[in-house]
């Protein structure tokens, strides 16, 4: 049961980390939008975050299959797929070239893996009060 809880509350710790890397893309990409930052800058900045970010995806995927959160696994696959086909396809970098074509795809992709993020991430907080709650109530008894 503690193992549970330091499970959920690892999880919960690198899905945290997610949010603040996709909510940093989204304001530099916003910040991009009204020319508070020039693209060169602006595309270092989302570049330097994009990788990290596809492999705490993945491993948080492999996390859940290891440990047979189904329901977890299945619902952050296909983000963990998508983001193996952006890679294996080479385009998962921002073109400093391109960013002004590309900037309402990218924030709309942005936002959908924020609710994505979000979601399991709450998820993860009733994970973690659930587990200690249980070992607070396993102690009483």
């Amino acid at each position: 049961m503690v193992w549970d809880l330091i499970f959920s509350l690892l999880l919960l710790l690198l899905h945290f980390g997610l949010v603040a890397m996709i909510f940093y893309a989204l304001l530099c990409l916003t910040d991009l939008e009204v020319d508070h930052m020039n693209p060169f800058e602006a595309t270092a900045a989302v570049n330097a975050w994009i990788l990290p970010e596809f492999v705490l995806q993945g491993v948080v995927c492999i996390l859940f299959l290891l440990t047979r959160h189904w329901f977890l696994f299945l619902f952050v696959l296909p983000l963990t797929c998508y983001h193996l086909m952006k890679f294996w396809k080479r385009e998962h970098l921002i073109d400093v070239t391109e960013v002004f074509r590309s900037l309402n795809y990218e924030k709309k992709c942005r936002l959908f893996k924020l609710g994505v993020y979000l979601i399991s991430f709450s998820i993860l907080m009733f994970r973690v009060v659930l587990a200690a709650f249980n070992i607070i109530k396993t102690a009483d008894d």
